[in-house]
């Protein structure tokens, strides 16, 4: 697909040319934002493999409390947690392909249909890594497409895990989501080497423009690592340490 490896070459070109000059931060209001105006931004996060329904549970009922924007669970805990979010703004999103996103395009299709099915308002998919650091652009960008086709008409983010990028493939993995029409790019699973760093967020909200959603995940703990990464131009927070976040608690922190 000649045009779409043009395209993202020109991006990585452009993006490239502006790192030589310092990037500033996106949005100077963040220190500004109160608990609610935080906790709007926030996707409570609970996806480890040991997660109960008792845990669920708990997620659910912070949420709706706190009123963060979502819970994100895996997809077989989304019947439960659209049933206790009902009635509430706050919506459920299911990870697919998670966290890996090496299976099949069709596996990855499937689960998203059936998680919107049991009550998902948003996907987090996880990029065909593989492909994507070969540089096979319409393989990455089929997966995605794909996905953002069978999810209509909710929206998907694409997780890069910029652990495991260079800055040229974070900059061709951000092109590729936004050509593919997903609503956002996110850095990591947190299940990797590495998670957010504000370095990345700033290169992904330059590389998708101001149009598109960045959501920062992965290794987020406090209100202070919160801010940070809205002010490099975050639209949006994953975390379990969510209630710490918006509280601004050491107590109650937890790891993501």
């Amino acid at each position: 697909m000649v045009e779409l490896s043009r395209l993202v070459d020109n991006l990585v070109s452009a993006v490239r040319a502006e790192l030589r000059e310092k990037l500033e931060d996106t949005d100077t209001t963040a220190a500004r934002l109160t608990a609610s105006d935080l906790a709007a931004r926030i996707d409570h996060t609970l996806l480890k493999a040991d997660a109960t329904p008792a845990e669920i549970e708990k997620l659910c009922e912070e949420a709706r409390k706190h009123h963060f924007a979502t819970v994100c669970v895996n997809s077989s805990y989304i019947p439960l947690a659209a049933r206790l979010l009902e009635g509430s703004k706050t919506v459920p999103i299911s990870v697919i392909g998670f966290p890996l996103g090496a299976c099949s395009t069709a596996s990855k299709v499937f689960e998203a249909q059936k998680a919107i099915a049991d009550g998902a308002r948003e996907i987090d998919m996880v990029i065909h890594l593989g492909a994507l650091k070969a540089k096979d652009y319409e393989t990455a960008y089929a997966d995605i497409r794909a996905v953002v086709d069978a999810s209509r008409p909710w929206p998907v983010k694409v997780i890069l895990e910029t652990a495991l990028l260079s800055d040229e493939l974070k900059i061709a993995g951000c092109a590729l989501a936004k050509a593919a029409g997903a609503a956002f790019v996110k850095t990591s699973t947190g299940f990797s080497t590495g998670g957010a760093t504000v370095a990345d967020v700033r290169l992904m909200r330059k590389a998708v423009g101001p149009e598109m959603g960045v959501k920062a995940s992965g290794g987020i703990r406090t209100r202070e690592d919160a801010l940070q990464m809205i002010q490099a131009g975050a639209s949006r927070i994953g975390a379990s340490a969510s209630v710490s976040i918006v509280l601004d608690d050491t107590t109650t922190r937890e790891t993501y």
